[in-house]
């Protein structure tokens, strides 16, 4: 726990002083939400329903901080190190790949927790947020589609000889679930056929389950979502761990 400790409050300055992270997992989504905010204030989300736009999007909106953490920072950082030879260095320590792993993992989850307090806030102060489901089951939908998401940086970051080659492929996985799993365009207003390809995402299966929760509206089947994000969770963090290269 010691060695855990000493190695995050290390990483984490590191991350803090690159600022990138700050950027896009924090600054962006509050900008995203200042805009939505702006263009669609408190009006109805339909001409039918009790809850705004805002309400509908945040958890949408949300996910954007999810996916710069867990498909960008996590893998590109842990790479990085592997090319500049300093996991290397960490292979002769007692640092093993589940704790190196598990201190990354904690500094994502901290943005992603910082980047969701300051998302309410905003929404709270300025546009009269509110939920209309269960806090927690809204909570736990969240923490789901986060963990489920940052396994899949953690396996692309285990395995990816170096920070270009983790950058192709976080790339290659960021972008699309960034634009097509209703983080930035909303699923409801995508050809039926495309639904039916970005459904398969695991954020896409977040983002819907953290959408219903919020609303409190009745989720058909939820255990599907729930299955899938667990079973990518232990199966990208099983091979981040067993296939884990240190040079």
């Amino acid at each position: 726990m010691r060695a855990f400790r000493k190695l995050l409050k290390n990483e984490l300055r590191l991350s803090i002083r690159d600022m990138n992270m700050a950027v896009f997992a924090i600054i962006m989504p509050v900008v995203v939400l200042v805009i939505l905010g702006i263009i669609y204030g408190t009006k109805p989300a339909a001409a039918d329903v009790s809850y705004t736009f805002l309400e509908q999007s945040f958890g949408a909106v949300s996910a954007i901080s999810i996916c710069a953490g867990g498909l960008m920072g996590l893998p590109i950082v842990v790479a990085d190190y592997r090319e500049r030879k300093i996991l290397k260095r960490f292979q002769v320590t007692p640092v093993s790949p589940v704790l190196l792993l598990g201190v990354e993992l904690t500094i994502y989850i901290c943005y992603a927790i910082v980047s969701m307090a300051l998302l309410f806030v905003v929404a709270v102060l300025f546009w009269d947020f509110h939920m209309h489901g269960s806090f927690i089951v809204f909570l736990g939908s969240w923490f789901l589609t986060m963990i489920s998401t940052l396994s899949i940086g953690m396996m692309v970051g285990g395995i990816a000889k170096n920070a270009k080659t983790a950058s192709v492929i976080a790339s290659a996985l960021y972008f699309p679930m960034l634009i097509f799993s209703g983080a930035t365009l909303p699923f409801e207003v995508m050809p039926e056929i495309m639904q039916k390809i970005v459904i398969l995402f695991p954020l896409t299966q977040g983002i819907e389950l953290m959408k219903t929760s919020l609303l409190g509206l009745p989720v058909a089947h939820a255990w599907i979502p729930i299955l899938v994000m667990i079973a990518v969770t232990f199966l990208c963090s099983g091979i981040a761990v067993k296939y884990f290269r240190w040079e």
